[in-house]
């Protein structure tokens, strides 16, 4: 699929909708904190809702929206998008002009012990977010999916246009089913829907299952750390803010196609070992490290070919890996440690 898509109506790019309200679904999470930050920083009125889970520490969440609530121009509605007319209920307030859907089950091991969570929340939970822009009319969706749809793509750097028929993880799975998903209702009722396919997105307020976590926390507490495929993984490490403007220009930007896809990464590819490296450098901790296989469902590489979300959201990330986990480290050692 790509997003000049022929069987699409309608058939001309599309306006920016207006931003005077928006819905921000997994508000209390990483990215949704971040971006509902930002928004309330340029006057945008912002409706949040999050279900608060446990799949990770749940005061963490708790600390995000605490800080969100105290704003003006901030709402936070508690539940889960899946569940009855809670969506419905929401617009009873006033209908947002534009739906950002980043409520989703994380974690790719994780999907491998609880795979019914990602079946409630990545599709269920999806398709109440599409029956609620179809029926109130929302002009925009724009929702997050992962650059793990590429599963065991070799073609580097992964590019929209690459097929991803081939998922090695559930978590994977359902994302692609979403873009499958947003695909049809924008074919069947016009609704413009943007995905987001992010690439391992860290920094301060992050989630603490991501290994720039678990690496810190370890590390500070003197312990080894566990690095798998023996540390002779690639990823595309990106930073929150380099991620936040390209999630901005996706819910504004003009003349968008009815559906689009963008990859949203740093156009880097990291060694493991060399983020490690740099995250002890920046501790000022020699790294004991454990060894281990690859795990299941895990990709050698990640590497996004960002030339459609230059071209038509102006994306340009900006900041390496020295810079993105000295802001990390500072912040978890005031915050956390």
């Amino acid at each position: 699929m790509t997003s000049d898509s022929g069987c699409l109506r309608p058939s001309a790019s599309l306006q920016g909708p207006n931003m005077n309200h928006i819905l921000v679904t997994g508000a209390a999470g990483f990215i949704g904190f971040h971006l509902c930050r930002d928004l309330l920083d340029h006057g945008v009125r912002v409706t949040g809702i999050d279900n608060f889970n446990d799949y990770y520490d749940v005061d963490l969440k708790e600390r995000r929206a605490a800080l969100l609530e105290s704003r003006d121009g901030f709402t936070l509605v508690r539940g889960d998008i899946g569940e009855g007319d809670l969506l419905d209920r929401i617009a009873k307030e006033g209908t947002p002009e534009v739906v950002c859907n980043l409520a989703a089950q994380a974690g790719v091991r994780y999907s491998l012990e609880n795979p019914m969570a990602y079946q409630k929340s990545n599709l269920e939970g999806f398709l109440s977010v599409l029956e609620f822009c179809r029926r109130h009319d929302i002009p925009r969706l724009v929702y997050a999916s992962s650059s793990s749809v590429y599963g065991g793509n070799t073609k580097v750097p992964f590019s929209e246009d690459d097929p991803v028929d081939h998922p090695v993880s559930l978590y994977a799975a359902t994302k692609k089913a979403n873009e499958l998903m947003a695909h049809t209702y924008t074919h069947l009722y016009g609704i413009q829907t943007v995905g987001l396919r992010f690439f391992t997105v860290y920094g301060p307020w992050g989630r603490p299952d991501m290994a720039y976590w678990l690496f810190t926390k370890a590390m500070l507490a003197g312990e080894p750390i566990k690095v798998f495929n023996h540390g002779d993984m690639l990823r595309d490490f990106t930073y929150i803010d380099d991620i936040l403007q390209g999630v901005n220009a996706a819910l504004t930007a003009d003349h968008l196609a009815p559906y689009e896809l963008f990859n949203l990464g740093n156009h880097r590819c990291e060694q493991l070992e060399r983020f490690i490296d740099v995250l002890g450098d920046t501790l000022g901790i020699e790294p004991k490290k454990t060894l281990l296989p690859m795990q299941p469902g895990d990709v050698y590489q990640t590497y996004a070919d960002i030339d459609r979300a230059r071209e038509k959201l102006g994306y340009a990330p900006s900041t390496p890996i020295e810079t993105g986990l000295a802001r990390f480290a500072e912040w978890y050692r005031r915050e956390i440690a």
